[in-house]
């Protein structure tokens, strides 16, 4: 039998949702079936680790970047196109037939244009693409919105699948005309459930080296630092916190184009001491285990994986109410939503938690009562089924469980 080759074609490995379940996903796929490759830009934090998987050809354009620059991004087509060219003249079946043979899985929306047209270029006809929050949204002007939508429509046109990760993009999707319902699936992003439940690391010294030497509780946001999450409006909402109830810390990990103002905002609003930026962290499970409340401050989203990772943990959630994060955090549940923008709200409910421990606890409980529809074993078995049957072969499903 012959084997399906799965190039995913991702813009940058840092270290994010989209990134992280992408490598599992090709690290993880049945070998009987499946023969992975990956194509991303040169820069990342989880470009290491991806260089240490076995079994998956791995191939890095340092022109592939996600701001659009014209010559650069010229530059990463042709050479997504080369090397799809190249891997699609490799993997011929037993009757020399390409067809069904090689499909191409782009993430993010400048590796989804580039990568998805390249594919089509070359003659690939197998194309899904993992929508993990559209390119387009409402902070936009008019104008790049509306150039934004047609560039998908247009790209859609030549899209065999969509995977959407949150009921909220594909809903948005559909209203917007780049896909049908024939086209699109939805499948979570997935997370480690048992990384999360099964944490056995020093709480006390967990918290020492985020900077947290004392028992108070701890507040925090895991997240990119760019305009998308807000990460100022965490700032502004600890200062409005604090004002109320002084014993308690702050805490952002990441970085990010805003690593500065973050810090100037601190500075300026008096609670530098207070709110503590430990960088990029992969220890994300001990320090959700370490943490009383997780905060997102999103302005929109796909379905931020955070957010089924505090779940897993037992933390009570504050978020802002956009796209997918409604599905994952009920509120009043195992959490709370507010609008985006809304520092008073948002400080309300994270005060509200602070002052009702027993509340906040039981919020936790709730939210790992929620979180498997999260398992990311699942997410890989109805990623392999849709790669079935995109391709028309024969392969079933399978359980999706732990080997």
């Amino acid at each position: 039998m012959d084997k399906i080759t799965v190039v995913h074609i991702i813009t940058k490995l840092e270290l994010g949702g989209a990134q992280q379940n992408t490598l599992f996903t090709v690290a993880h796929l049945d070998r009987d079936r499946y023969e992975p490759a990956l194509i991303t830009g040169a820069d990342g934090m989880l470009i290491d680790e991806a260089r240490q998987l076995k079994g998956v050809r791995l191939f890095l354009i340092p022109e592939l970047v996600r701001e659009i620059r014209p010559l650069k991004d010229l530059a990463a087509f042709l050479k997504i196109a080369r090397i799809l060219r190249t891997i699609k003249k490799h993997a011929r079946g037993t009757g020399g037939n390409t067809d069904g043979m090689v499909i191409v899985h782009t993430h993010s929306s400048k590796a989804g244009i580039l990568g998805r047209w390249a594919a089509r270029l070359t003659g690939i006809r197998h194309i899904v693409h993992s929508v993990h929050g559209f390119s387009f949204h409402q902070f936009q002007h008019p104008l790049v919105r509306a150039f934004y939508i047609l560039l998908e429509r247009l790209t859609a046109s030549i899209t065999r699948a969509f995977i959407l990760v949150s009921r909220a993009n594909m809903e948005e999707g559909l209203k917007e005309k780049i896909f049908n319902t024939d086209q699109a699936m939805l499948i979570r992003s997935g997370i480690d459930i048992s990384e999360y439940q099964s944490v056995r690391s020093d709480r006390i010294a967990m918290r020492a080296s985020l900077g947290i030497t004392n028992g108070d509780p701890v507040v925090a946001m895991v997240a990119c630092f760019k305009p998308q999450k807000a990460p100022l409006d965490f700032v502004k909402t600890a200062r409005l916190v604090i004002d109320e109830h002084e014993q308690v810390e702050f805490l952002l990990v990441g970085d990010g184009v805003l690593r500065s103002q973050i810090k100037e905002l601190a500075e300026k609003l008096k609670i530098s001491d207070k709110v503590h930026l430990a960088g990029w962290r992969k220890d994300v499970p001990e320090i959700m285990n370490s943490i009383e409340i997780l905060v997102l401050t999103s302005l929109w989203e796909g379905l931020p994986r955070v957010l089924p990772q505090a779940m897993a943990a037992g933390v009570p959630v504050v978020a802002s109410d956009v796209n997918g994060s409604r599905e994952a955090i009920s509120d009043g549940i195992n959490g709370f939503l507010t609008r985006p923008h809304d520092v008073q709200g948002m400080a309300r409910k994270i005060l509200y938690l602070l002052t009702h421990p027993d509340e906040a606890r039981a919020m936790g409980r709730n939210g790992k009562g929620m979180v498997q529809e999260f398992d990311i074993w699942k997410m890989l078995s109805q990623q392999e089924a849709l790669y079935a049957h995109v391709s028309g072969s024969r392969f079933g499903d399978h359980s999706g469980q732990r080997p």
